[in-house]
């Protein structure tokens, strides 16, 4: 017997397992594609509702990025024709592949459309499900600036009627497999991502990913330093074979009139997004069907770890201020995606000036990078107590009570950045061999510090948003990444506008050959950067006591 109709109201529900539906059943489910599509662009629009500062910081990001693409697009358009043109695009072709296979587990992802966990109660087939989820995947600020390069990167090796008809089949074979090696990365993954140990080995695979990028980068300065760009063709030689840079390489190969290698690229790029979305297919049927045990608490009485303010809590101050700097640490050392932003700023601060002072191309004033990769922690500051902000938000019922919630907080971001800071420069002014700069490295170091304090405190009052708590490579909520983007961005500049009489004055007395009183941007700095953070937290308090009620329901709609 056939199964009853949908209801009209029914979200793109599947066939339910060993129920046969009739053809009344089919006529009166909705496909699942436009249900899907409908979906993310309601969450795009109800997460830009009632903010006209998300409304803001949406569209400027989609701008920025529309202005980059384009300008990227006329750029790689202008190299038709040079002798390295395909050797540019392949590589760039490959470097986009690979940004897409990780960026979306550890870096902000677009809305909930991209967990598929979500759905595993709904009677969905996978493969119609695949299909909905990669034409929500191609709606996006990413898939756009991503079709920007892969259209520059075809106009700059297409060449004749064949090369312009490869380009056109390339360019959705690049976008295709891009997106596809993203979806399925991700979801081989949510099992692991969304476990508590699995978030704590996410944290371990985003630094070895962000070292990778580091040694990469420093890699290809090594290879263009050899020899140019002439120097990166072995690499490229192996790239244009692997898929999806293939679709790329298969235009330059028509363009060189080497149809039968084309034809062969043409094949890998082809297979390799049929592959992807078989593994994707099959990651998504064994998601939606096996029960997830890997959070499943291990039987046994749980130990007495003492008082909360023995040993190193002790230290830390009494009142409120001490309260508030005991769990600004504790997230850091607890929470996995706190401990992940935490540790990646730690090695990556390291990572750049050790690795320029090796290659001879290092400054002691590098030390300030570690500094500002810390310093971003500060920015919303509320966000990263997501739900549980309201129990904060009960105990601020006055400026004051702000203020000391925000200079507790800074205080215990300063308890790390300042001798890690320190440390970094030392180890930097060693390597370098030039202990006279060192003094003058940390005063602007300690001013770019203050300064990032003064900023990340108006940010975290002005621009707060929420951190989803499910979902590993989720950071920020729907509709809120134009909102996170654009304030660390714009407080990253003010940052540097803040701290700029610091580091002019370190220019004008190195460049006057003033070497020998250089020691005295230390003091300066260290006073520069307390009066910044200072005055940012006093200007930031008034906002937060009055903007209570916004920061609360801005930092939990995760």
């Amino acid at each position: 017997m056939s199964a009853p109709a949908a209801p009209a109201g029914a979200t793109g529900a599947g066939i339910v397992p060993g129920v046969s539906a009739g053809p009344s059943a089919s006529a009166a489910r909705p496909a699942l594609t436009p249900v899907f599509l409908r979906i993310k662009l309601s969450l795009l629009r109800n997460g830009l509702k009632g903010s006209s500062k998300r409304k803001a910081a949406y569209f400027s990001t989609l701008a920025f990025a529309l202005v980059v693409g384009s300008f990227m697009t006329l750029g790689l358009g202008l190299l038709h024709g040079n002798a390295h043109a395909g050797t540019v695009v392949v590589l760039l072709a490959g470097i986009l592949a690979l940004g897409w296979a990780f960026m979306p587990l550890f870096f902000p992802a677009g809305d909930e459309t991209m967990d598929p966990s979500r759905l595993v109660m709904l009677p969905l087939r996978p493969r119609p499900l695949v299909r909905a989820l990669l034409a929500t995947s191609l709606v996006g600020i990413g898939p756009l600036f991503t079709l920007c390069l892969a259209v520059g990167s075809v106009i700059a090796v297409a060449r004749g009627a064949a090369g312009a008809v490869a380009a056109v089949v390339a360019v959705p074979l690049l976008l295709l497999g891009c997106v596809t090696l993203a979806r399925a990365v991700a979801t081989a993954n949510v099992r692991l991502l969304t476990s508590r140990k699995g978030r704590d080995l996410a944290l371990l695979s985003g630094l070895v990913i962000a070292v990778g990028a580091q040694l990469a980068n420093f890699a290809s300065q090594s290879l263009f330093q050899a020899g140019g760009v002439t120097a990166l063709e072995p690499v490229e030689a192996v790239v244009r074979w692997l898929p999806p840079a293939t679709a790329v390489g298969m235009v330059d190969s028509v363009g060189e009139g080497a149809y039968g290698r084309a034809a062969a690229q043409l094949v890998l790029s082809v297979a390799a997004v049929a592959a992807l979305l078989w593994s994707w297919e099959r990651s998504l049927t064994k998601l939606m069907v096996t029960p997830d045990g890997s959070t499943i608490a291990a039987s046994g009485p749980v130990k007495n770890r003492g008082g909360a303010g023995g040993g190193f809590w002790s230290l830390m101050p009494g009142g409120r201020t001490g309260a508030s700097m005991q769990r600004t640490l504790r997230y850091a050392v607890r929470d996995p995606k706190t401990k992940s932003a935490f540790v990646t700023a730690l090695a990556i601060g390291v990572i750049v000036p050790v690795f320029n002072a090796l290659q001879g191309t290092g400054s002691v004033y590098l030390g300030s990078f570690g500094a500002g990769m810390l310093g971003v922690q500060m920015y919303n500051q509320f966000g990263q107590d997501t739900s549980a902000f309201w129990m904060v938000a009960q105990t601020i019922s006055s400026t004051r009570d702000a203020y000391v919630e925000l200079r507790a907080r800074a205080a215990a971001l300063a308890l790390v950045i300042l001798p890690y800071t320190v440390l970094v420069t030392a180890v930097t002014a060693a390597l370098v061999d030039d202990w006279q700069a060192f003094p003058a490295g940390v005063g602007v170091a300690l001013a770019l510090v203050g300064s990032m304090l003064c900023t990340g405190a108006l940010a975290s009052a002005r621009f707060p948003y929420s951190i989803p708590t499910d979902g590993a490579f989720k950071n920020v909520a729907p509709g809120q990444g134009g909102l996170a983007w654009g304030g660390i961005a714009a407080g990253m500049l003010t940052s540097a506008l803040v701290s700029a009489p610091v580091i002019a004055l370190a220019i004008w007395l190195n460049m006057a050959e003033h070497r020998d009183v250089s020691w005295i941007v230390l003091p300066v700095g260290v006073a520069w950067g307390w009066l910044a953070a200072w005055a940012g937290l006093r200007l930031a308090a008034p906002t937060v006591a009055r903007k209570l009620p916004e920061i609360l329901s801005a930092v939990s709609k995760g």
